[in-house]
């Protein structure tokens, strides 16, 4: 098949050889879509994005050990242009709001159609948004709040520090908050961690107080 200059470049990052394969075989077949990479974890993914700057990366969000949310934070951080299409099994509203955060443009389930699959490759390419029917009205949702909200607390710390000050100041664990935000428990560690250091509170029973009375979490959760 001939590609035309403009084809779409596309990276697949997904630790599934059978999931990624019949993806890349799929993207193979549609005119215009040119698959440049394949990646099975992080640091593949950082790689095949480094060396072919692909338009679009397709991003499973569970990656074995790594995190696919994180992936799509390190690749948009050294390349902002490049267009993340989400494709995962968890359409639950942790994984996709995680994946809105890290700036992710695309989010669809597996089992979507193909031709889902080629629009919202399209569309991410062109610097649009598109997410799947099962999860369009709950994201709508939550971006129309984030553009609402008011002040930022603790305008020293980074959002995804805050994010997880509010999910310490419910009463988490570190292993729950993990799971929420689709990270490692050893990176939502390091994240307390930062954020006692900048915030100079002695331990997590202080940090709770100080993010309830910032108006953080949900004092009626335990």
């Amino acid at each position: 098949m001939n590609r035309s200059q403009a084809a779409v470049r596309v990276a697949v990052v997904d630790d599934h050889p059978v999931f990624r394969i019949g993806m890349v075989a799929l993207l193979r077949s549609m005119d215009g879509i040119d698959v440049v990479g394949q990646a099975s974890n992080l640091e593949e993914a950082l790689a095949v994005a480094r060396e072919h700057r692909p338009d679009v990366v397709i991003m499973d969000l569970d990656l074995g050990s790594d995190s696919g949310v994180e992936a799509t934070r390190e690749i948009l951080r050294t390349d902002p242009d490049i267009g993340i299409l989400v494709v995962t099994m968890f359409g639950d509203d942790d994984s996709l709001f995680a994946s809105i955060r890290a700036g992710a443009r695309g989010y669809l389930l597996k089992g979507a159609a193909p031709d889902d699959v080629e629009r919202a490759v399209r569309a991410v390419a062109n610097g649009e948004m598109l997410l799947g029917p099962q999860v369009a009205s709950r994201a709508a949702t939550y971006i129309s709040g984030t553009r609402t909200r008011g002040g930022v607390v603790f305008p020293e710390l980074t959002d995804r520090e805050r994010e997880v000050v509010d999910l310490v100041a419910r009463g988490y664990d570190n292993a729950t908050i993990a799971r929420r935000l689709v990270l490692s428990s050893k990176t939502v560690r390091n994240y307390v961690y930062g954020v006692l250091v900048k915030l100079d509170v002695p331990d997590r029973a202080q940090l709770i107080v100080r993010a309830r009375e910032a108006g953080l979490g949900d004092s009626g959760e335990s």
